[in-house]
């Protein structure tokens, strides 16, 4: 049990010091903003959560808590490099509990019922960085410009997988209180469990990859 821990976290420490963020060139977004007569302050396209915060009419305009100015952007712009690394970093840390997290899991299906309150407190912890990673990328201030590519790229594939990962963790959340009831739950469970993590896991790669 020690060799597993040492070796998630000695893996947990090489993806961080390895991988690049993939937060964006801010020094060079800065001096775009400076340069430009009428900078544009906004990209063309955000997600939905964004718009909700940070878009022309988002809440933080509406409220005045940003108002849609050169300086208040350049402000943003680096809320949104530190919360895409606290996303990444708390992504690595998630990664690493949903490793031990299915192995404590393996042990409950092969009838290791000990496990079980260390199993469901780690399940607690995993699900509570999980969504906080998602949050600070869901709602991060939006960058300058959309560097959305044509065709598939790294960025678009990981935001793909997220749309598998995501619901099978609400699913594995669900029924893990239901799986004592019916083999059926506990199925649904471990199914949900393991696309999660394999989703998951998939999406950690594209970042590494640059294509």
């Amino acid at each position: 049990m020690l060799q597993i821990k040492k070796k998630i976290l000695f893996g947990l420490l090489a993806l961080i010091l390895s991988v690049n963020c993939f937060a964006q060139d801010f020094t060079e977004e800065f001096e775009n903003l400076i340069n430009t007569e009428k900078p544009s302050l906004l990209p063309e396209k955000m997600i939905f959560t964004q718009k909700i915060l940070w878009g022309e009419k988002g809440l933080f305009r509406k409220t005045g808590i940003s108002n849609l100015t050169v300086e208040n952007r350049e402000k943003e712009l680096i809320v949104r490099e530190k919360m895409l690394k606290a996303h990444q970093i708390i992504g690595y840390i998630t990664f690493a509990g949903m490793i031990y997290q299915g192995i404590l899991g393996g042990k409950l299906y092969n009838g290791d019922y000990s496990v079980y309150n260390q199993h469901k407190t780690l399940g607690k912890i995993v699900t509570a960085s999980y969504f906080t990673g998602a949050g600070l990328s869901l709602f991060t201030p939006p960058p300058l410009v959309s560097r959305d590519k044509e065709g598939l790229n790294n960025i678009r594939l990981h935001k793909i997988l997220a749309n598998v990962h995501v619901p099978a963790m609400i699913v594995t959340n669900i029924y893990s209180d239901k799986q004592h009831e019916a083999d059926k739950y506990r199925e649904i469970h471990k199914t949900a469990a393991y696309t999660a993590v394999a989703s998951y896991t998939l999406a950690m790669i594209t970042i590494i990859l640059d294509f």
